[in-house]
């Protein structure tokens, strides 16, 4: 058996914080989103004057980060190149969440909305808070391809 990386509440104060410091400096109050690796919420905030849809785009942001292991601007990129990928569930094709790597694997997501064309490089303050690394698709192709094991001859 291994043992994975998991976010703590204590992660996540310190991602908001981060997030909170990077907005202040833009004049902006962000909503934040912390998720674990399966997307599920570890911790909101929504400042007092932003919307409540703002909720679920930080939320969905995130989510699209700690499930896809990339940026969601890069899912954004993939729903413009092929529409049809957004029927994928629980993603969203818009620019604000971040994944956060510890240790080359992906432990959950950053979700920042509300603060416009600001919400990715906030949400990656709040990553950056915690020391995460720049998410590496081909170390994850890797690992994909040690699971399913070697191709057999036909």
């Amino acid at each position: 058996m291994r043992s994975k990386p998991c976010l703590t509440l204590e992660d996540a104060y310190k991602m908001i914080a981060a997030c909170r410091k990077a907005g202040a400096a833009k004049q902006m109050e962000p909503t934040v989103a912390v998720v674990d690796a399966g997307g599920h919420l570890l911790y909101l905030e929504r400042p007092d004057r932003n919307g409540p849809n703002t909720v679920e785009m930080a939320t969905l942001k995130a989510r699209t980060a700690a499930l896809r292991e990339r940026p969601s601007s890069a899912f954004a990129k993939r729903v413009a190149e092929r529409p049809g990928f957004l029927a994928v569930p629980n993603c969203l094709g818009v620019p604000g969440g971040v994944p956060i790597i510890h240790q080359d694997e992906c432990i959950g997501g950053v979700g920042v909305s509300g603060i416009g064309e600001h919400d990715e490089p906030v949400a990656q303050a709040g990553a950056d808070a915690i020391g995460s690394a720049k998410p590496k698709r081909a170390a994850t192709s890797r690992k994909v391809a040690r699971l399913v094991g070697p191709r057999l001859p036909r």
